[in-house]
This record gives structure tokens, sequence and C-alpha cells, in this order.
């Protein structure tokens, strides 16, 4: 198979949940992009409509859904209204996350059970029902979104100086959607489903002093990642090119857990 073809999504479907997100937005795009129908979910029109106009003006395929991932019903809904629409989704980006956990390590309890109920969750419920309608084809490809916080811990100096750290959730979460994944990459395997990871590093958005200068110190490339960091490895997880590629997570972190 030529390059190209190893990488074209031409007449495939995507759903990108989150695909109005820093992160999720760039991975759309470059499902779009690649020749893909591009579905991206978000819980509400106003999260993902200027997302899909971006990609239209562009000439893209895309078109917007509305999800609520901790929903088994409404993610079943949403299946079958894509399948009626187009077709199985090809590929599945998971990118969508709640962050309720604003007091960080002091915050209530209840606001850890809020974060479970829609992310921990969502996770699965999405990858069972998307999972095992791709399997019932043999073919698909599942991209879960963790985070570096998902491989190594976060240096609690990075935050010194600054209002805000990493909530305690998010590395719990992140750490097990790369174990849930090499789960599902085994469960799937024999049934043309593949199942990976990516692993961004802290993205650009106009974050403040000192927490900045701090992180990219941490990185070996010396910058956080921007939007066209997400393209690479997410068209590569969803095309041809990674046919032979499950239980894999790419770190796109500019190094930063090599270290």
């Amino acid at each position: 198979m030529h390059t190209k073809d190893l990488f074209s999504l031409e007449g495939k479907c995507a759903l990108v949940v989150g695909g109005a997100g820093k992160i999720g937005f760039p991975m759309a795009e470059a499902m779009a992009e690649a020749g893909a129908i591009v579905y991206i979910a978000s819980t509400s029109k106003e999260n993902y409509e200027p997302a899909v106009a971006n990609l239209v003006s562009q000439g893209l395929q895309s078109k917007g859904i509305h999800l609520d991932q901790s929903d088994e019903k409404n993610v079943k809904e949403v299946l079958r209204e894509i399948r009626a629409d187009f077709k199985t989704p090809d590929v599945l980006i998971n990118s969508g996350c709640n962050r309720p956990m604003t007091k960080f390590f002091e915050d209530d309890v209840e606001k850890w059970d809020e974060s479970f109920a829609t992310n921990a969750r969502g996770l699965f419920v999405l990858c069972r029902a998307f999972g095992n309608a791709m399997a019932e084809e043999n073919v698909g490809s599942i991209i879960n979104v963790s985070s570096i916080y998902g491989i190594v811990a976060p240096d609690m100096h990075i935050y010194e100086g600054s209002d805000f750290e990493t909530e305690p959730d998010y590395p719990f979460l992140k750490g097990g959607a790369v174990m849930f994944s090499k789960y599902l990459a085994s469960y799937y395997a024999k049934r043309g489903v593949r199942v990976n990871c990516i692993a961004p590093g802290g993205f650009d958005n106009n974050q403040p002093e000192p927490f900045l200068s701090k992180y990219k110190q941490k990185v070996p490339m010396g910058r956080m990642a921007y939007h066209d960091d997400m393209k690479g490895p997410a068209l590569f997880l969803a095309s041809d090119a990674s046919r032979y590629v499950t239980g894999a997570v790419i770190p796109a972190d500019g190094g930063l857990t090599i270290v």
C-alpha cells in the first residue's frame, strides 16, 4: 500500500468525543483533513457548533452531535444515529473530560465521585458500545486520550507560586485509561479493533507565570504542546499506518516523560 493510502481516511467515519476542546479539536481536524466525515460530540450545541463550523468552512465534512458520555442510553442512541446517518464509526477518539475538583486535593469527596461518574463511567460505556459495534464489522480504531500524568506523577514544584495544581482524580483516571486501553486492546485484538492511547503533555493555553517557565524547563524540547502537535499521533493511530499497532501509549510531550 502506498504511504498516502496508509494515512488516508477517505470514506471513513470518526466520532471525536470532546472534539471541540483544545486537544480534541486538532484531532478532529486531522481526521477531517485525511478525508473522514467527523462527528464532534459534546454536551451542548454551544460547545460543538463553532468547531463544526470551523471544519465546514475549510471544505471538510463534519457534523455535531449531543452526547452525555456518562449516560449509556444516550451513548447507544448516538451510535444508532451515526449508523443511520452514515455508517458505524471506523474511529472513536475519547478526548472528553470533566474536571470538577477545582479545590484540588482539599475538595469534597462528592467531587471525586462526580468525576468518576462522568469520566471513568463514560470511558467504559463509550468503549464498550462502539468497540462492540466495530467488532461486528471486524475493523476499527479506538484512541483514548490519557496524559503524561497517566505515566508519571506531577512535579508539585512547578505549581509553586501559582493558584492551581493538578487535581488528584486526574492522574488516577488518566493512569486508568492507559491500563483500560491495554485491556481493551487484548480483548478486541482478534476481532479487528485496535485500541491505543495518546498521552499529551501540557498544552499551550496562555498559562500564567511562574508555572509556564517552570513547566518549560522540565521539557527537553523547551516548550508546551501546540495545536498541530496533536494531529500526527491521532492520524497515525486512526489510519492503516498503524494497522499492526494496538495497546500502545504514545506520549506527545516534548520528551517530558523520558527524564
